[in-house]
């Protein structure tokens, strides 16, 4: 149960102004109180008969906010912003020892239930049945669930029930996404008969195994489809075979580009006629599931697919996994001590979505930007911190030398003396300019020094002013040095702006920046007993993956004596900030034995809470 006409919020997501927030605090605030306000409806008005259902609001508000703000933005940016956090945060929570369904089976502390899986996945659950209904078929099994449940206490079912006997919908195996967890990995391979004129793709699936499930069952996966011609048009879907029956895609006499794919065996064929040319195949159009994807989808495809697919999410992953492979590719080299090249076919793609003036500029900035180190160390079997920093850094460096001339040029030209305005248009000015400076400022000569210096002091508003320190800061010396000061200097009054400050200098990728950490906790500023503070310095520094994971444990130590102290004064603090210790068998020995000392240490202390016991204990016995 929500409270009802009274919402206590995070002094963060609610108290800002143009000085002081950025666009991305802005936004947040935008989509947390819509999210507490729309829980009168999900939440109060129909509330959870337990707290295994806690899913069933947070889950379904989770993604009415996402909508809300999708509506007040970009519906792609959005999308892409919602998918890289459960990309960053949830799967490797289906992943790791800590891994649950959306409905968990059982808690030792129902706080450390208020997590990604229930929040984020559930509410990529709840589009599922939008993905599959469509948008009025889904409205029809909302006004269901308000008629039926106005005023009671219901269950994941109850809501299952109402989509789908306000449609006469076959959900088939559907409430497994209430039960199993981990994240689907899906394989798909194609083949086109000429002869035929027809197009047909495979799929199989497999659920991993997580704690307390060794054995899934195959998952209802909608995945949403369309298919290009070699001109990078989408080409009308007539019909599609499966099982032993034709299903036909158009309806009313209009043509149909994307069609939804109910995968809900191991193993399923779709083959698709009257297609008259081999197909570039668009698979999971709009993110339609929360899936692994592996296809066989070819690197010149996928670069047709940056150019030209229709679905804006999809080119924007087609860059992703481009990224994402070509960085996997130099991890290996540099494992083997071999020189580091870039492709050059992926600078000219780049360069060639950066130039394009008909895209959202806040598309563009997402779609320049590299897959994050979290992502890479996920794919690979032993994660190597040190070897996926060296390489996202080699190719960032190479992008913005080589691209120096477009990225100067895209600053300049989306400079803004205007006031500020938290509108789309100018959110999406500021992140490219803000990108490109980024980028600017990681070469070493003088005159990129010097505009990236002049944006921070010409700055108008936070959004500019820190995404210029930022681009100062990734580079170590006095310049760097001088920025922080004079920025502490300017707002050393206001407490927010100052935990951005301390989340700026922890999540530093400096050699060596655990000292300077240490050193921060010492600042008359932090304050321990300020959750805040906390998340800002000491969870800042567990996302930096090069420091926190280094080789000589020193971040694992660093944690590992902040979570003894935290336990006794915020347990529910200090059991999140342990979290980022659970994944430790993923890094090769010395990490994990490091890293297993400390989660040891943890345990043996007396007194230890609930809360940070039922993490540290499940992490080690994973």
């Amino acid at each position: 149960m929500e409270n009802k006409s009274l919402n206590i919020f995070n002094s963060r997501l609610v108290l800002a102004s143009p000085e002081t927030a950025t666009d991305t605090d802005y936004a947040a605030i935008l989509g947390v109180i819509g999210h507490e306000y729309f829980h009168n409806w999900t939440g109060n008005r129909v509330t959870c008969r337990d707290w295994f259902q806690l899913s069933l609001k947070e889950g379904l508000t989770v993604f009415r906010d996402q909508e809300f703000s999708s509506d007040m933005g970009s519906r792609t940016v959005k999308r892409i912003a919602d998918v890289t956090k459960l990309r960053t945060f949830q799967y490797p929570q289906d992943a790791g020892p800590m891994a649950h369904p959306v409905r968990p089976h059982s808690y030792i502390k129902m706080d450390n239930f208020y997590t990604v899986t229930v929040y984020e996945k559930g509410a990529e659950v709840v589009r599922m049945y939008k993905t599959l209904l469509g948008s009025q078929g889904f409205r029809k099994g909302m006004d269901l669930y308000f008629k039926r449940h106005d005023g009671q206490a219901v269950t994941c079912e109850d809501f299952y029930s109402a989509m789908k006997d306000a449609n006469n919908a076959d959900f088939a195996n559907f409430l497994l996404w209430y039960s199993q967890a981990g994240t689907p990995i899906v394989q798909v391979t194609s083949s086109y008969d000429a002869e035929k004129k027809t197009f047909t793709l495979n799929f199989s699936q497999e659920v991993p195994p997580t704690p307390g499930q060794s054995v899934k069952e195959p998952m209802f996966i909608p995945v949403a489809v369309g298919l290009l011609d070699s001109h990078g048009k989408d080409i009308p879907l007539s019909a599609v075979h499966h099982d032993g029956k034709i299903e036909s895609l158009s309806a009313d006499s209009q043509p149909t580009y994307t069609t939804v794919l109910r995968v809900t065996k191991k193993e399923e064929k779709f083959v698709f006629s009257d297609i008259s040319e081999k197909p570039v195949p668009s698979l999971l159009r709009g993110f339609s599931a929360p899936i692994r994807l592996e296809s066989d989808t070819s690197d010149d495809d996928l670069f047709f697919l940056l150019s030209h697919d229709s679905d804006e999410f999809n080119r924007w992953e087609a860059g992703q996994i481009l990224g994402r492979k070509l960085m996997l590719s130099l991890v290996s080299d540099f494992q083997q001590n071999k020189p580091l090249t870039l492709n050059q076919k992926f600078v000219d793609g780049l360069k060639s979505i950066l130039g394009d003036k008909n895209l959202d500029k806040e598309f563009i900035a997402k779609a320049v930007t590299l897959p994050v180190e979290g992502e890479i160390m996920d794919m690979m079997d032993v994660a190597d911190p040190d070897a996926v920093h060296a390489v996202r850094t080699f190719i960032r460096k190479q992008l913005a030398l080589q691209l120096k001339t477009e990225f100067i040029r895209t600053v300049e030209e989306n400079r803004s003396s205007e006031q500020y305005e938290f509108d789309h248009s100018n959110m999406a000015r500021r992140a490219l300019k803000n990108l490109a400076l980024a980028y600017v400022a990681i070469i070493d000569d003088p005159e990129c020094a010097e505009l990236a210096l002049n944006e921070y002091k010409t700055a108008t508003n936070m959004t500019d002013q820190f995404g210029a320190l930022t681009a100062i800061t990734q580079n170590p010396g006095k310049i760097r040095d001088e920025v922080l000061s004079d920025f502490y200097g300017k707002w050393q009054n206001d407490y927010l702006v100052v935990n951005k400050w301390f989340t700026l200098q922890a999540m530093s990728d400096i050699p060596g920046n655990v000292e300077n950490v240490k050193k921060l906790l010492e600042h008359p500023a932090f304050d321990l007993r300020n959750p805040n503070k906390v998340y800002a310095l000491i969870g800042g520094f567990s996302n930096s993956r090069v420091n926190f994971h280094a080789k000589d444990g020193s971040g694992y130590k660093f944690l590992g004596d902040l979570v003894v102290q935290l336990d006794k004064i915020n347990p529910q603090v200090a059991s999140r900030m342990v979290s980022a210790l659970s994944r430790w068998k993923r890094f090769d020995e010395t990490r994990q034995t490091l890293a297993k000392a400390e989660l040891e240490k943890i345990m043996s202390c007396n007194g230890l809470s609930e809360n940070v016991f039922e993490i540290a204990s499940k992490s080690l016995a994973s």
